[in-house]
């Protein structure tokens, strides 16, 4: 008897996410006939009467927004605004967001430990032993935090049966060509339990071009332990795509409580740290950074960022490998070229240059550039002002000013900070302007300065440019 035959799809959507948002008479037909389907297969969504935008009062359609509102935390208002259908846009995985949080109905899990796999057929994107790395790599990921093992097999039935292929391959849930589908894997059980598919008419790499086949199989294998989709967006369940370089990458802690609630806790010795998501709201939140992004603000925390909109109420908060995949965790500064409307990242003695969603050519490159001495190893903040064209580095107690136009360091510069922004003391985590006043933050403080007077005009709790 087959068991728990809902397949775990792995779905990268056609549509790139975007901060555009149209009212909702704007919304297409097409975009509609869109989240129709997506809340068919998320949601349980059963087309009745809807028959377009102009009776989206449907009660089914409206129950099932609200349900997937309620998993992204968006607000509640089951109407198909522009916001909810953006959300739907994303990359993500297809399995049912209601499930039981972290686990399938009922904990299904393997009742052994030592649990075999097979790859039964290869992708020709990839030399068989890197596919066979990156399993390995995928596997080890779950291995390290529980009493588990896994043994690759050549021949015969293995629990986790692996495969590359395209369209329809037997299992009643086809794929559907490049850039929709990528993976799809069923829980532990019989038959198809376990087993884990992947789209051969993807494009399978080791980085971050195409799709990372580590990241892609992690999420699936999770999904074959008894996984099933966490909330948390740092979590490797989180049901979107997300890339990690394989190096950088360990199981977040959202992820290792979750599989150690089905399979118990390791006797290994694991030194590495398992990241907790930040939380938006919580007093102590710092900041990394910020920046500004075509009249967004956008503040950097650990690998992830939180994008304040002037037209959207809630906060959205994803992953910077979500938005710029090719741009390293944990940076250091940040600010946006009104002039180059360019936006440049800092970590350590490197900084990289954006336009949009791409990282342009020949970067990363050497903060030297700037005319910084040698004895600046890392920039901790970035200001840009765009009336003056000038950007100010922050570093330790003192602060440099730097002519766009003019590509080189003003005169007289470094000052010490007090000298040239009074009240504001030293060793600036992140900082960014809006309209008349620039916002200077220092641990999980906030100084609002007014700059026409250049005074400190009120102290808040950092986190409250992000919670919402």
């Amino acid at each position: 008897m087959k068991c728990f035959q809902i397949p775990s799809l792995l779905i990268l959507l056609s549509s790139t996410f975007t901060f555009a948002f149209p009212l909702i008479s704007e919304i297409s037909q097409d975009d509609y006939s869109f989240a129709k389907q997506y809340l068919k297969q998320i949601y349980d969504f059963e087309d009745g009467s809807f028959n377009g935008p102009r009776t989206s009062n449907d009660d089914s359609l409206r129950a099932s927004v609200m349900k997937m509102q309620k998993f992204f935390g968006l607000p509640i208002t089951g109407e198909l605004d522009s916001a909810t259908l953006e959300i739907m846009k994303r990359p993500r995985c297809g399995v049912p967001d209601g499930l039981q949080y972290n686990h399938f109905p009922n904990k299904i899990r393997w009742q052994h430990t030592n649990v075999t796999y097979r790859i039964t057929k290869y992708t020709p994107d990839l030399e068989n032993k890197k596919v066979d790395r990156a399993i390995q790599l995928a596997f080890k990921l779950w291995s390290d935090v529980t009493p588990l093992t896994f043994t690759k097999i050549l021949d015969g039935e293995a629990d986790i049966m692996m495969s590359f292929t395209p369209r329809v391959h037997g299992d009643g849930y086809p794929f559907d060509g490049p850039g929709r589908l990528l993976a799809h894997a069923f829980p532990p059980g019989r038959g198809l339990g376990g087993d884990v598919h992947f789209d051969e008419e993807e494009t399978w790499t080791m980085g971050s071009e195409g799709f990372s086949l580590f990241m892609v199989a992690a999420h699936e294998i999770g999904h074959a332990l008894g996984m099933a989709h966490s909330k948390d967006v740092g979590a490797l369940m989180f049901p979107q795509y997300s890339y990690f370089k394989t190096q950088d990458f360990n199981l977040p802690y959202d992820d290792v409580q979750g599989i150690q609630a089905l399979y118990g806790s390791s006797n290994k010795y694991d030194p590495r740290p398992h990241p907790k998501t930040p939380e938006k709201c919580n007093p102590s939140l710092s900041f990394d950074a910020a920046s500004k992004l075509r009249g967004e603000m956008i503040f950097f925390k650990d690998r992830f960022l939180w994008r304040v909109h002037p037209q959207m109420t809630d906060t959205p908060f994803m992953t910077i490998q979500s938005q710029w995949p090719n741009l390293p965790a944990n940076i250091d500064a940040s600010y946006e070229n009104a002039l180059s409307e360019i936006i440049l990242f800092f970590k350590g003695d490197k900084y990289w240059a954006v336009r949009g969603y791409d990282i342009l050519p020949g970067y990363p490159r050497s903060i030297y550039d700037f005319g910084f001495p040698k004895t600046v190893k890392k920039i901790d903040a970035a200001l840009h002002i765009a009336e003056t064209g000038k950007t100010f580095f922050f570093v330790k107690n003192k602060c440099w000013s730097y002519n766009e136009r003019a590509k080189e360091m003003d005169q007289g510069y470094p000052k010490w900070i007090e000298d040239d922004w009074p009240g504001i003391s030293d060793n600036v985590d992140a900082v960014i302007q809006q309209r008349e006043y620039i916002y200077f933050f220092h641990g999980f403080t906030m100084s609002i300065y007014y700059y026409r007077d250049k005074r400190v005009m009120d102290i808040m709790y950092a986190n409250s440019v992000v919670c919402k």
